[in-house]
């Protein structure tokens, strides 16, 4: 796996991929992908960026879908939960899952310039985690690794 989110492709590809593995993945494990929470994977796909709630919730609001924001919280919940979303900690955001359906373990490279957000595989350092948290007795039971710069636009603009 390449990191995604720094790199020019073929967006609306991109999108139908993400929407059919999600579909799938729900189909196969019986989760139920309500319209909102369609339109909420929808929402972070096009975006192609770490989205806040609220951020979500206005679309919502927008297109009719809900105004109070348990509706967002309870989609990206959902979403998050089963591995179609991330939550970007240092950003209180939400991200699409650039492989949803698969297990993999990311690191989020976050552009302390523009905010954008590329998802990069991580097993070894999540490996390396887990070794080192063991040695002490520690059972890692969750992680986020987050790593903070910036983006391959926003170093040619600072040049």
């Amino acid at each position: 796996m390449s990191a995604l989110g720094f790199e020019r492709h073929d967006h609306q590809s991109c999108i139908a991929e993400a929407l059919r593995s999600v579909e799938e993945t729900c189909g196969e494990q019986g989760l139920q992908l309500t319209p909102v929470r369609r339109r909420v994977i929808e929402i972070l796909l096009q975006e192609h960026r770490a989205m806040g709630a609220y951020d979500v919730l206005d679309v919502l609001r927008d297109e009719g879908l809900g105004s109070q924001p348990p509706v967002a919280y309870r989609a990206l919940e959902f979403l998050v939960g089963h591995g179609f979303a991330h939550k970007i900690e240092r950003l209180n955001a939400f991200i699409a899952c650039a492989h949803p359906g698969t297990r993999h373990a990311p690191a989020f490279l976050i552009c302390r310039a523009c905010n954008s957000v590329a998802e990069a595989p991580a097993r070894p350092a999540a490996r390396a985690i887990r070794h080192a948290g063991a040695e002490l007795g520690f059972k890692v039971e969750r992680m986020v690794i987050e790593a903070e710069g910036l983006c391959p636009r926003c170093t040619g603009d600072a040049a």
